[in-house]
């Protein structure tokens, strides 16, 4: 007997959505500083990681920080936003 493997193509809009991304857009409100150090505290990032993606947005206006499932990207987002920051899960 064989196993049927999971149709990953048709399972978007699931929770468990794979490939999805945090993004992170500049504003004009928070400091280096504070985006620093919330990547570093909310996505584990260390501070040259999280410096690199800060100067990023400010030049590009948006940067990825972290993929996953929707599931697992949820909390990260749930804690950017509560502390002012402008994200999106894509």
């Amino acid at each position: 007997m064989t196993k049927e493997k999971p149709d990953l193509l048709h399972q978007q809009g699931t929770d468990s959505d794979f490939g999805k991304e945090l993004v992170l857009y500049n504003d004009e409100i928070n400091t280096f500083d504070f985006v620093i150090e919330a990547l570093v505290d909310i996505c584990g990032l260390n501070p040259l990681q999280a410096e690199q993606i800060t100067l990023i947005v400010h030049y590009k206006g948006k940067s990825g920080v972290k993929s996953g499932s929707l599931t697992e990207l949820k909390p990260p987002y749930n804690a950017m936003t509560d502390r002012g920051l402008t994200v999106s899960i894509e």
